[in-house]
């Protein structure tokens, strides 16, 4: 088995305790998190009117709840809304939940979607869990119009230059584990979290990529004690 399949392999394992996992680790802070990328993404996009977001990596559908109730306060009229994942598992739990919205079972680098279709593309959590990333971003680009936006909400590499840093590497690298593990009866899918944070790029460089795939970024910015990192991206 492949590290891609050994991946979606593990979120299957843990999508019935997933949800609940997320808020009890983030003590319900990402709800903060995926209200701001929204709300920003909305502001940048500036119509109102959306015709497609296609949310990738999208699980058991908690970025798109969030996407349609930014949209409805906001009175933008968002048309349709699609979510991709390559975990049946995971959308399993999001299809219950979502009735009404499409998923498709794909990988971010190999989407069944046309050319210049998309307004906007999100992948919240997801993109360190991408191994083919470069490919990722490619795909991401093909499939957006001209000037529509790539959300990224990611748990990015940091520098540790405070003592806030170290608490919140102790917090990901030794906590989160054991809870994540007590609930979800799973504790190795909650050691690859803070192992796939710390390879995983920091946000410069993962600037650098989009830049390489025609996504110029317009907003990066940390929340959080610098756990959680949004990076706004158009297509060039």
């Amino acid at each position: 088995m492949g590290k891609q399949e050994k991946i979606v392999s593990m979120f299957n394992d843990i999508s019935g305790k997933y949800d609940i996992a997320n808020r009890v680790l983030s003590m319900g802070i990402d709800k903060s998190w995926r209200n701001k990328a929204c709300k920003l993404a909305f502001d940048f996009y500036n119509q109102k009117t959306v015709e497609k977001i296609v949310d990738v990596a999208c699980g058991t559908g908690d970025m798109i709840t969030f996407w349609q109730k930014i949209a409805k306060d906001n009175n933008i009229d968002l048309q349709n809304i699609i979510g991709v994942d390559p975990s049946v598992g995971m959308m399993d739990v999001a299809k219950k939940k979502l009735p009404e919205v499409e998923f498709i079972e794909a990988g971010a680098a190999s989407m069944p979607l046309e050319d210049s279709s998309a307004d906007i593309i999100s992948i919240s959590y997801g993109i360190r869990n991408v191994v083919q990333r470069q490919e990722a971003f490619h795909e991401f680009a093909r499939v957006l119009k001209q000037n529509g936006l790539v959300v990224i909400s990611e748990f990015t590499k940091n520098e540790k230059n405070s003592p806030i840093d170290y608490l919140t590497d102790f917090y990901i690298n030794k906590i989160l584990p054991t809870l994540g593990g007590l609930i979800t009866k799973n504790k190795e899918a909650y050691t690859y979290l803070p192992n796939s944070i710390d390879e995983f790029l920091t946000t410069t460089n993962l600037c650098k990529e989009l830049k390489e795939a025609g996504l110029e970024p317009i907003y990066t910015k940390a929340f959080s004690m610098n756990i959680s990192t949004l990076i706004i991206a158009r297509k060039i």
